[in-house]
């Protein structure tokens, strides 16, 4: 056996990755749904960060008080490249949070699930797709 199939273990390996990021978002999502709390919060302001190719990405940072009184302040773990006109600073925002650990939160309408969806999809196909193939060359050798 040749050694060129070794190439195809790159993207199984993205692809696993992919998958591992996506699942652990959309679990953590589905945590916060079942046993998150809401609260309602505002918008103080927004942490802007600038990637390698000079995009900017606006991180809306909320504050709000927890049932027990603690007063919580975090960024967004989502930036976008715009800020949406409900998400100014000083608008009033919902927020869901983790109330063992409330740096594990969401603001509703800005924090989405489609962003760990598609790297869950594309780390699927590329999962499966390179075990397939990989299956299918051992296979016919």
């Amino acid at each position: 056996m040749e050694r060129e199939w070794l190439f195809s273990l790159i993207p199984l390996f993205i692809g696993v990755v992919f998958l591992c990021f996506g699942v652990h978002g959309l679990r953590r999502a589905e945590a916060l749904r079942r046993t998150g709390v809401t609260a309602r919060g505002w918008i103080v302001r927004h942490d802007t960060r600038r990637d390698d190719e000079g995009a900017t990405f606006h991180h809306p940072v909320a504050t709000w008080t927890t049932r027990d009184g603690r007063t919580c302040e975090h960024p967004s773990r989502f930036g976008r490249g715009r800020i949406a006109g409900g998400f100014g600073v000083g608008a009033t925002v919902t927020v869901r949070y983790d109330p063992a650990d409330p740096r594990r939160f969401a603001i509703q309408g800005w924090d989405t699930t489609t962003v760990d969806l598609v790297f869950t999809v594309v780390g699927a196909v590329l999962s499966g797709g390179t075990a397939v193939a990989l299956l299918i060359r051992l296979l016919t050798l």
